[in-house]
C-alpha cells in the first residue's frame, strides 16, 4: 500500500473532494485525522474509511478560517498520532456573484475559508514537518484559480492565491524534504451539479475535452500519487484534473 501507516489530515473530508481523497487515502493505508465544520459531517467519511481499510481515523471540528480552531486540530492530530505526513487543503466554499455588485462580505467570507484556511493549516503543520525534515502538503485548487470565470472573482482570486501559496511553500520548506504541490479541478460531480438543470451539464460537456463531467475519484487518485512516494522528485506544481477543458 502506498501510504500504508502514514497519518494524513484532511480538512473538508465530510464530502465531495475531500471525502473521497480521506477514502482514496484509507485504502492505501493511511492513518486518518478528518476535520470539518462539524463532526456529525464526518461520520459517513469515518466509517467507509474504516471499511476501506484505514487502520485508525479521529474526527476534528474546526472553522477552518480561525487560527486558534486550526491549531487545536493539528494539536490533537499530534497528540493522537505523534506526526503528521500529509496535509490535504480541501475545504472551501462559493458565494458567487458579479464583480460590480459583489459585497465585501462575500469576498471576505470566499477568501477566508479558501485561501487563509489553506495558510493556516500549512503554517500548523509546517513545524512538525520541519522536525521531522518530511511531509507533503497537498492544496486543492481549481481550474477557475487559472482561467479565471465571470461571477466568480471571490473564488477565483482564493483558488489562485492557492497556487501561488502552493509554490512560495515548496521553495521555502523544501530544505526541509517538505513537498508542496496544488490540484487544480475543472468541472466535478458534486450534489451542486446535480441540482443543474440536464441541458446546462450538457453545454458543460461540450466544453470538455473528454465530454464528462469529472468524478470525485479522479481528484483523489492524483492525491494519491502526490502523498506518494510515486511523487517523490515533483514539488511546486499545480496538476489539472479538467478533462481537457482548459488546453
Amino acid at each position: 500500500m502506498m501510504l500504508k501507516d502514514k497519518v494524513a489530515l484532511v480538512t473538508g473530508a465530510g464530502r465531495g473532494i475531500g471525502q473521497a481523497i480521506a477514502l482514496a487515502f484509507a485504502k492505501e493505508g493511511a492513518i486518518l485525522a478528518l476535520s470539518d465544520l462539524k463532526t456529525e459531517f464526518l461520520t459517513e467519511t469515518e466509517t467507509l474509511a474504516k471499511q476501506a481499510g484505514s487502520p485508525k481515523c479521529i474526527l476534528t471540528q474546526a472553522n477552518v478560517a480561525n487560527g486558534d480552531e486550526v491549531e487545536q486540530v493539528v494539536k490533537i492530530s499530534l497528540d493522537t498520532f505523534e506526526r503528521i505526513d500529509i496535509l490535504v487543503n480541501v475545504a472551501g466554499i462559493t458565494k458567487d456573484g458579479l464583480l460590480a455588485t459583489m459585497s465585501e462580505q462575500d469576498w471576505d467570507d470566499v477568501l477566508s475559508v479558501n485561501l487563509k484556511s489553506a495558510f493556516l493549516f500549512t503554517k500548523a503543520c509546517a513545524r512538525p514537518m520541519m522536525k521531522q525534515r518530511a511531509g507533503v502538503i497537498i492544496n486543492i485548487a481549481s481550474i477557475i484559480g487559472i482561467a479565471g470565470n465571470a461571477g466568480q472573482a471571490n473564488y477565483a482570486a482564493s483558488k489562485g492565491g492557492m497556487i501561488a501559496l502552493t509554490k512560495s511553500t515548496a521553495k521555502e520548506l523544501a530544505k526541509r524534504n517538505i513537498r508542496a504541490n496544488a490540484i487544480a479541478p475543472g468541472f466535478i460531480k458534486s450534489k451542486m451539479t446535480e441540482k443543474l438543470p440536464p441541458d446546462l451539464v450538457e453545454k458543460m460537456k461540450e466544453r470538455i475535452g473528454l465530454r464528462r463531467l469529472g468524478e470525485p475519484q479522479d481528484v483523489a487518485n492524483v492525491a494519491v500519487f502526490l502523498a506518494s512516494e510515486a511523487s517523490a522528485y515533483v514539488t511546486g506544481q499545480t496538476i489539472v484534473v479538467d478533462g481537457g477543458l482548459v488546453l
